[in-house]
């Protein structure tokens, strides 16, 4: 916020972030709850609610009996009409989501491609997608921005794909190029950051301070680490970049030979379709392939990922200790039947002899577009006025 410290306009803005952050990050809130929470008398809570609604990111309704007496205290919610555009392009198809402020996906489609996408077709698939909801999914909707989560190194601070090698993009001026072809803000950002972020806030790793995620995709297996509750990009972004790690191999002949295959080279999605026999699937084709399939090849290809994972997991424990290990995509759907086993296969290979919590991702299939939208979302929780200042007019004011 580009306003003199220590005004009141200052504190005023300060306020709405804080509620709407408060209403979009936990649901909705009674007025009573926001009250305690954010540390406001009831008037200025009034004033905020009244604010937000004028903008149209809030509605509120009237709440459910207590037990109290008196009238029970409204309710705030974040409107689900004010939307980003989230988007996760992939070697063989492109997801695109709008997700609303009450982080709920509203719309959602994906396109699968035989061939590689590039940035500028992207931008062109995202553009003609957008336009067509604005014809009828997002007809009423408040569209704030695209958030894209990209499987690669990315510049977040200019939308700069510097190199994302499965998709063979490099220096890829991507937010640009969607800039240009919507007209809206674009951010960009690792796909597995923005997952990490996105349990963090709201998932399976909520709450908890000291995390390490992995994204297992179709281009590989990428990874985000939450560190004292802060999440951790590195240097160049690239912390929690575990599929290029060495894996543990189990071929002895290829121990011998000095073979340095990758961990997402053995622990890999396309081995587990290749033994499924069939010709392609989305994640959630593939957990229900692998809980069907009684095929020996299978399930020990199956077993073996698992194997050369847990030893994976097991190394970035001894490094990083966090409390919690949380698993998505094709990795979830590797573990999701055996959690306590894996847990236990890692714990054995850890300095205490103990683990962290193993857990599945919580949001499923959504985690990396949900996280793609709150990196679109950012500014808005930020600063309400300044945000919807420059964007367009919201299509319902709610109430003063």
């Amino acid at each position: 916020m580009s306003i003199a410290p220590g005004t009141a306009e200052l504190v005023r803005r300060a306020n709405l972030a804080r509620m709407l952050s408060a209403v979009h990050r936990t649901g909705p809130l009674s007025r009573a709850t926001l009250t305690a929470d954010l540390g406001l008398n009831r008037s200025t809570i009034g004033a905020l609610t009244s604010e937000l609604g004028r903008l149209g990111l809030v509605t509120e309704t009237a709440g459910a009996p207590e037990g109290r007496i008196g009238r029970p205290s409204p309710v705030i919610s974040a409107r689900g009409d004010v939307v980003a555009i989230a988007v996760n392009p992939e070697v063989d198809a492109v997801t695109v989501a709008a997700v609303g402020l009450d982080r709920r996906v509203h719309a959602r489609h994906r396109a699968p491609s035989a061939n590689l996408i590039t940035p500028a077709d992207l931008a062109g698939l995202i553009a003609a997608t957008v336009s067509q909801w604005r014809e009828d999914a997002l007809a009423a909707a408040s569209v704030i921005g695209v958030g894209i989560a990209v499987p690669g190194l990315v510049q977040p601070a200019d939308g700069l794909v510097v190199h994302a090698p499965h998709l063979r993009w490099t220096d890829a001026p991507l937010a640009d190029l969607v800039s240009s072809a919507t007209g809206l803000p674009t951010t960009v950002g690792n796909d597995a950051s923005y997952g990490a972020h996105a349990e963090y806030l709201f998932g399976a790793a909520r709450g908890v301070t000291d995390v390490i995620y992995l994204n297992g995709g179709a281009s590989g297996i990428g990874g985000g680490l939450v560190v004292g509750d802060v999440l951790v990009g590195g240097a160049r972004g690239l912390a929690g970049e575990f599929g290029h790690n060495p894996a543990a191999l189990e071929d002895a002949a290829d121990r011998r030979s000095g073979a340095r295959g990758a961990l997402e080279d053995e622990v890999s999605r396309h081995r587990l379709i290749t033994a499924l026999g069939v010709a392609a699937a989305d994640d959630a084709e593939l957990r229900t392939a692998l809980q069907r399939s009684s095929n020996p090849a299978v399930v020990d290809e199956v077993d073996r990922q698992r194997r050369i994972l847990a030893t994976a997991v097991a190394s970035a424990v001894n490094i990083l200790d966090p409390a919690v290990v949380v698993l998505g995509g094709f990795l979830a759907a590797l573990i999701e039947t055996e959690v306590e086993l894996f847990a236990a296969a890692v714990a054995r290979q850890t300095i205490a002899g103990s683990a962290p919590l193993v857990r599945i991702a919580e949001l499923g299939d959504d985690r990396l577009l949900i996280g793609a939208a709150e990196a679109a979302f950012a500014a808005l929780l930020d600063d309400p006025v300044a945000t919807i200042a420059i964007s367009e007019p919201a299509s319902s004011t709610g109430t003063d």
